[in-house]
């Protein structure tokens, strides 16, 4: 089997996973759900700065990240608003993300960068979009093409 007809798919799968679990942490600390905000078991109180915003961020990007639908600003503005909480709640503990409890917070941030340079692969609402546009290329939008040399 050709390993690079596995590229598109495996970069979905990855992109439908990381935005399932951010959703699940953006439902837990809004809402309440699933034992709520790991920090604290409740829902954030509605508008606190910066915990009910970044709730609501990790809510609304981790949805579209996982629908593949505006993959690529909304993946940037999560993997800026988890550099944001490492930098800002974790690395005053530490400098390791081992010591000061921020390997999630690290690990979402290069994901989501990932999926920000990369796109939301071929199983996307994005992709889908792009190709029903009158006039869209025949390969999809948010996949790059491969470089001739």
């Amino acid at each position: 089997m050709n390993v690079s007809r596995l590229g598109g798919p495996t970069l979905s799968l990855f992109r439908i996973v990381i935005g399932l679990l951010f959703t699940l942490h953006g439902l837990s600390s809004v809402f309440g759900l699933f034992g709520g905000n790991p920090m604290t078991g409740k829902a954030v109180p509605l508008g606190t700065w910066p915990g009910w915003w970044a709730a609501l961020i990790q809510l609304v990007c981790g949805a579209l990240v996982l629908a593949g639908l505006f993959a690529r600003p909304a993946a940037l503005l999560a993997s800026g608003s988890m550099a944001y909480a490492y930098f800002v709640v974790h690395q005053p503990d530490g400098v390791l993300p081992l010591h000061n409890g921020g390997e999630l917070a690290a690990v979402f941030c290069w994901s989501f960068l990932l999926i920000a340079a990369l796109g939301s692969g071929p199983w996307a609402l994005d992709t889908l979009v792009a190709r029903r546009r009158p006039g869209a290329p025949s390969t999809p939008v948010s996949e790059p093409s491969p470089v001739s040399v």
